[in-house]
């Protein structure tokens, strides 16, 4: 049993030994405990952690809390939908709910290797196999989780693949982090470069237009000309021109893999009789999400129902500057209140067309548009990096971690 990938080091130590579950792991009912542990919510997206530190509005009474297990740093936890994510792994000591599998080691490993391993897609392959009768509210219980044969290399080498991995898991982090900075930045900007509430002019502006007087206010439909597609839904097909529905728009950029539906090339006339979309057009949902912005970069696309079309009068509006201010804070905070409905929100075509927009020079539009585009792109740029080092990890996640189903196939 050899994985795919293996450092140097390890090339000539042979195969890796296998193990089943309840050999390298054992579960653990503890439930002496006091009341000043922390309560840990167990989920996929955040492994172990105390209910308050997120939205966990579930309460429980002093006495269900004496049943509850504890739970000590380095154990792992099989959840209710592990057989989907894998297994969690604390690094708390609190105490859990008693309807949770505790695991833990019974001999010397290196836990973080097995953190890494038990979310692996090999692990969660082999975790489904023979493994039935487990949905609708049943869980992986501990003798399936023991019939599992577990990788179990030598020490050095669970050791050298965790660091591996935990040194990739903060070169992601860190990336994130500079990312929400970049956002911060352009989300600061955007509420500086464009009048606040009751103001006409911006708290920054750029020295060439210090001295240009107030802004102004327009509405929609004053400075664009527009297209609203709502109607009749129109025929799909398994190809032919690629549909963008609101589902695709998302906040700045249409993401085409988020729903991929498409109307017959033979009908796409029909369907654009209202005016045929161009690069640049400015794009917004008016429900189900609303509010989503973003701009025209193809013109082989085309647009179905919750979706209107601006496109700036040339000498009065630009395009881009009229995407950011569609974004921005203020007007997002308008349209909301503005909009109508219940759990899903909407606004009238005929009432987004009237409301006001921030308008100064197209000169000093253009210049904010550049502005905030440059910060766009490098917040692009900055999320195809981690997107990048995301596939690189799960490349290593498949190579680094035999598999005992391959084997045993």
């Amino acid at each position: 049993m050899l994985p795919k990938l293996r450092f140097p080091e390890f090339m000539d130590s042979g195969a890796i030994s296998l193990e089943n579950g309840n050999v390298i792991f054992e579960s653990i009912n503890n439930r002496n405990h006091n009341s000043d542990l922390p309560v840990l919510a167990i989920s996929q997206e955040h492994g172990a952690i105390p209910r308050e530190q997120i939205d966990y509005n579930v309460s429980v009474s002093e006495k269900s809390l004496k049943s509850y297990k504890v739970v000590e740093v380095g154990d792992f936890i099989i959840s209710l939908r592990s057989f989907e994510g894998g297994i969690e792994y604390s690094t708390w000591h609190g105490i859990c709910s008693p309807a949770y599998i505790i695991l833990r080691k019974k001999g010397t490993i290196v836990e973080q290797y097995y953190k890494y391993y038990f979310k692996s897609s090999k692990f969660i392959q082999d975790l489904n196999k023979d493994l039935e009768g487990i949905r609708d509210g049943k869980m992986v219980s501990y003798s399936q989780f023991s019939a599992i044969l577990l990788p179990k290399p030598v020490n050095a080498e669970q050791q050298k693949i965790a660091d591996c991995l935990s040194s990739l898991d903060n070169l992601i982090t860190a990336e994130n982090e500079k990312l929400e900075v970049l956002k911060t930045h352009k989300k600061g900007l955007m509420q500086m470069l464009f009048p606040s509430e009751g103001e006409t002019v911006p708290e920054w502006r750029f020295p060439e237009f210090r001295d240009s007087g107030e802004w102004g206010k327009k509405k929609i439909s004053e400075v664009t000309s527009y297209v609203d597609y709502r109607g009749k839904t129109p025929k799909k097909s398994d190809n032919g021109v690629f549909l963008v529905t609101a589902k695709n728009v998302k906040m700045g950029y249409i993401d085409y893999s988020a729903s991929q539906e498409f109307i017959p090339t033979s009908s796409y006339d029909e369907v654009m009789s209202r005016g045929l979309p161009k690069i640049g057009d400015v794009i917004i949902t008016t429900e189900a999400p609303l509010g989503n912005v973003a701009q025209i970069d193809k013109e082989d696309i085309a647009l179905a129902q919750r979706v209107i079309k601006y496109r700036g009068n040339k000498t009065v509006l630009d395009n881009t500057y009229l995407k950011l201010v569609l974004l921005s804070p203020k007007f997002q905070a308008n349209l909301s209140s503005k909009s109508t409905g219940g759990t899903v929100k909407g606004i009238k075509g005929s009432v987004l067309h009237e409301m006001m927009i921030d308008m100064t020079q197209i000169r000093e539009q253009k210049k904010i548009a550049e502005c905030l585009s440059s910060i766009g792109e490098q917040i692009f740029a900055q999320t195809e990096k981690i997107e990048t080092l995301k596939m690189h990890k799960k490349g290593l996640l498949q190579g680094l971690f035999p598999s005992a189903q391959e084997v045993m196939e």
